[in-house]
């Protein structure tokens, strides 16, 4: 337990530290003309979305902005200060019922009752240092608009199943930064230009699909544009590429001031890399972000955190509960971290300079590459990153690591999905590692399984044989301001 209160004592600093007060921006909603020139996207005006344009006129009913912003921000009605009340309640609430799970799956530990509360500590959630326009990635859709204008570009309000999907523009969140909101109507305007009509349902044609913008460190802006060749010749495919150049680069869309502008040719939802290469039309290959003094490379379909600022709190929480300092100078303890679905490295190498050795496993080969890329780049000689499924890779790779001195520590940050069964059987029966630290954006879903899984009775039959570990802490971080999603962070033991 004295690891948990040196941990609780640095987090509840960095609460302390995160509460200055949060600069607050105006919001604004874009023009409704169809096209626009680079003189209009510098100087263009923009009007406030009051409360008067929230609701249609003399109908009662919400307005188009509002069904929207209660699809993508769900709280935004709320004060910040009642959104981590709400939110602080919902992840003990979660916690409360993986304790009572946890106590039924224990045969020898008695009932929990309804409602209890959590049997380990958990943190006041940590704020967001900043609250409007964080995102430093969006994806907009293309789709029919409110006047029926199928080249809309914003966000789905509707369901697909029943034909009432609505593509509306999203200049009024509050999430999203007013880069991206100028990258997205620029791509509207320059698909209305297209000769090419857009692709809404890949087997009834169409080219012209969604966009995604990325902002990193210094305000630098990436924008990749995906398109579906159909039954276009590779010439012609050329030349639709050959406008959309000129116009980012040359045309209206030039106000954007875009530093990457890539393509992929998608016959699918979704194309990694590997199965249809981003191609980079003008610009850099990377943009960077910043984070606890360390920099990273990021590429078009690369892992990060969507909020730097928060990403700051996140990762400084996690390295402190996988690699605590002994002395409280945050020097170096040895050991080794293992740091499962580690994207582009961020979890390992902000924890780097405590640890004696970070080994990192990832399954984009792309991501894999930017980490090590980002290790070289932050003189990180400690770190070592291994492409390949976590569940594949890991039972020989933690076995070789047991015999390792200075202990082993691991963190895990899946996907919603959460880890694979044979995953959380290399490290449950991996006696080495006694400290176990698992990020999640959705503890309620897969993750709850995984929970259950590291801490429930030996089995045989599960097997899991290995000794069972037993939560200590939850640190609550809000990543995502105005919708009711956090990411928690949660340390086990054994």
């Amino acid at each position: 337990m004295a690891l948990v209160a040196t941990c609780s004592r640095s987090l509840l600093r960095v609460r302390r530290s995160s509460l200055d007060p949060l600069t607050r921006t105006c919001l604004f909603l874009s023009t409704s003309n169809d096209s626009i020139s680079a003189e209009q996207g510098k100087t263009q005006l923009k009007k406030p979305w009051r409360k008067s344009h929230k609701r249609s006129p003399g109908t009662g009913e919400l307005s188009w902005e509002e069904r929207l912003a209660d699809a993508v921000t769900p709280l935004w009605r709320l004060t910040y200060e009642e959104q981590l009340e709400l939110k602080q309640k919902r992840q003990e609430g979660i916690l409360s019922q993986l304790c009572q799970h946890l106590s039924s799956d224990c045969q020898s530990r008695p009932s929990s009752a309804v409602g209890a509360k959590p049997t380990f500590p958990v943190l006041p959630i940590l704020p967001s240092p900043v609250t409007e326009g964080y995102r430093n990635k969006s994806t907009f859709s293309v789709n029919r608009g409110v006047d029926g204008n199928p080249k809309t570009v914003g966000f789905y309000v509707g369901a697909g199943r029943n034909g009432t999907i609505v593509c509306i523009n999203g200049d009024h969140l509050l999430n999203m930064p007013e880069k991206h909101k100028l990258v997205a109507r620029c791509y509207q305007d320059f698909i209305r230009r297209s000769s090419l009509e857009p692709c809404l349902l890949f087997h009834a044609g169409g080219h012209w699909r969604e966009v995604t913008v990325r902002t990193g460190a210094g305000g630098r802006t990436m924008a990749i544009v995906y398109f579906h060749p159909q039954a276009l010749a590779p010439r012609e495919v050329a030349a639709h590429k050959a406008e959309l150049l000129d116009y980012f680069t040359r045309g209206p869309g030039a106000v954007c001031q875009l530093d990457s502008l890539f393509f992929q040719e998608s016959t699918m939802t979704r194309c990694a890399h590997e199965d249809s290469p981003y191609q980079l039309l003008n610009g850099q290959e990377h943009i960077y972000e910043e984070v606890l003094g360390f920099r990273f490379r990021i590429s078009p379909d690369a892992f990060f955190q969507v909020n730097q600022s928060a990403a700051e709190l996140l990762y400084g929480a996690v390295r402190d509960l996988c690699v605590p300092s002994n002395n409280g100078d945050g020097g170096r303890t040895g050991g080794t971290l293992l740091d499962v679905c580690c994207g582009t490295g961020a979890v390992g190498i902000t924890a780097s300079r405590r640890a004696g050795r970070v080994i990192g496993v990832e399954l984009v080969e792309q991501a894999v590459e930017d980490a090590r890329h980002n290790a070289a780049l932050n003189g990180a000689l400690n770190c070592e990153f291994i492409a390949g499924k976590a569940e594949v890779v890991l039972p020989d790779l933690v076995t070789r690591l047991s015999g390792a001195g200075g202990g082993l520590a691991a963190v895990v940050n899946p996907a919603r999905a959460g880890l694979h069964p044979r995953v959380v059987r290399a490290l449950r029966n991996q006696a080495a590692i006694r400290r176990l630290v698992y990020v999640s954006c959705k503890p309620e879903g897969e993750a709850m399984r995984n929970f259950r899984e590291l801490c429930c009775a030996r089995g045989p039959q599960s097997k899991l044989t290995g000794e069972a570990f037993t939560p200590r802490l939850a640190v609550p971080v809000d990543m995502f301001p105005h919708t009711p999603h956090c990411e928690l962070v949660l340390l086990f033991e054994r």
